[in-house]
């Protein structure tokens, strides 16, 4: 198992090295090939290559290409082929060829521009290999339910082909995720990130478990994933010399997608996508078009100052629908939308609703460098209790397997309970997860001179007064003595 940790955090490195001095010779291929856009948050709009997130993905899938007879090394060189793990083998490919088309759909999206509806088919379509996969070699529904509910749904539910439809939508909910948080300098490929990053020390803790067959699993994925990602983060943070396009934003989703699905770790995983559930919802009357929808939702720059502003819808309060104007009204309750007259008789204007305008709502405007190092610091945040993250193996509460070997059924049952009246450290996973997210973008925010800089309304007063409380009543919750 080391060992082939070890190849593969190797090759995760040459993966970073040959990444970081290809992209940069890519660019005016992609420029001659018209493959760009403007930067619209720059005064001058200057023209970036798009779609450059074909190449780290691309370097991906050579990594894990070559990387695949290394877990199966010892049953290839010894010829055991009465007991090689088949049904691993299967998903290893299966997960690949999932990425594989993900990348191949969402570089031709870059390149046709196709329509929203599309978007949502292509991750549906991806997914059926894996979805097939896990129903021949799995094909268990079963999920535990969170404690609060176990008074009315009991301690798990099967929710047969539920589940199935679930899993689907969840691959198409983090390739479009991704792409619908993005707008600022360094945003898709800074939260993929950071994503990758909680996972990969999720699996850290949790592979001397029971399970750890399905966390090295996601290892497996995860370094190289995080490794190519970062070096194209070198080029597409502030100022971006390249656009990352639609295919990294698929590739990067359907590659969690794929760890949460065959790691059984979905829900967890879920909660590390905590700001793009948000900004999903917060969206949703903007996707729908229950409130008018512009092209662009991006941040506003503002010439003379150089900051970025919060970007704005107009509209007829005649013509707006009943249901627009009390979601409007909601909106304006709650304080996350400013609506203002606008100059044109009968007309208002309103701030779009995306997380990225709430953001320079609430702290004012923001140079683009230090907004994209705020919405980091967002994606760390959960809004809920980690309540036993470690029994998160939700498919594995109970299994049965077949013995062919002596034609015999065994069943097997697995508790993961972070309780027990014992201070442990899983127990204080999320706690240690936590407080090592919050060290390491410390120590981003005074690289990017955040920390320090900010006016009393700002940063600052959200760390003070909400962030760090929040942490320590994460701390005292997750101890769960009982």
């Amino acid at each position: 198992m080391w060992l082939s940790l070890a190849v593969n955090a190797a090759l995760s490195l040459l993966g970073y090295y040959a990444a970081a001095n290809i992209i940069p010779k890519f660019r005016e291929m992609f420029l001659k090939a018209n493959i760009s856009g403007k930067d619209l948050n720059k005064a001058n709009q200057p023209q970036i290559p798009e779609a450059s997130g074909v190449i780290s993905s691309c370097i991906f899938l050579i990594i894990m290409f070559i990387f695949i007879p290394v877990p199966f090394g010892n049953h290839l060189v010894y010829n055991k082929s009465s007991d090689f793990p088949y049904k691993e083998f299967v998903q290893f490919i299966a997960a690949l060829l999932s990425i594989c088309c993900m990348v191949f759909l969402g570089f031709a999206d870059d390149v046709l521009n196709l329509r929203w509806r599309h978007k949502l088919y292509l991750p549906t379509i991806a997914s059926l290999p894996l979805l097939m996969v896990y129903f021949v070699n799995i094909n268990s529904t079963t999920i535990i339910v969170p404690k609060p509910l176990r008074i009315l749904l009991g301690h798990d539910v099967d929710l047969g082909f539920l589940y199935y439809v679930y899993m689907g939508m969840l691959a198409v909910f983090c390739t479009n995720a991704i792409n619908i948080y993005a707008g600022v300098n360094g945003l898709e490929v800074g939260q993929s990130l950071v994503i990758a990053a909680s996972i990969i020390l999720f699996n850290v803790v949790e592979i001397t478990g029971d399970c750890w067959k399905y966390h090295l699993f996601s290892l497996y994925f995860m370094i190289p994933f995080f490794f190519t990602s970062l070096a194209l983060f070198q080029y597409n943070k502030y100022p971006a010399a390249v656009f990352v396009g639609d295919t990294f934003c698929y590739f990067s989703g359907m590659t969690v997608a794929v760890v949460a699905i065959l790691g059984h770790f979905s829900k967890t995983a879920l909660l590390f996508f905590i700001p793009q559930i948000g900004n999903f919802i917060f969206s949703l009357p903007q996707l729908f078009h229950i409130l008018p929808c512009p092209r662009h939702r991006l941040p506003k720059l503002h010439p003379e100052s150089g900051l970025l502003r919060t970007s704005t819808f107009e509209y007829k309060e005649k013509s707006m629908s009943p249901l627009g104007r009390l979601v409007l009204k909601l909106y304006q309750m709650l304080g996350v939308v400013k609506v203002e007259k606008s100059n044109r008789e009968d007309t208002y204007q309103a701030t779009n609703c995306t997380l990225i305008n709430l953001a320079l709502k609430l702290f004012g405007p923001s140079h683009e460098k230090r907004l994209n190092a705020r919405l980091l610091i967002f994606q760390v945040r959960r809004e809920r209790k980690m309540d036993n993250v470690t029994s998160d193996i939700e498919i594995l509460n109970e299994w049965t397997t077949f013995d062919e070997s002596n034609g015999t059924n065994y069943t097997f049952n697995v508790t993961l309970d972070g309780g027990g009246g014992e201070l442990s450290f899983e127990n204080l996973y999320p706690v240690l997860l936590q407080t090592f997210v919050v060290i390491v973008l410390g120590y981003l925010s005074g690289r990017w001179g955040i920390i320090g800089q900010t006016e009393s309304k700002g940063l600052n007063t959200f760390v003070g007064h909400f962030a760090l409380p929040c942490i320590i009543f994460t701390a005292l919750a997750e101890l769960d003595f009982r």
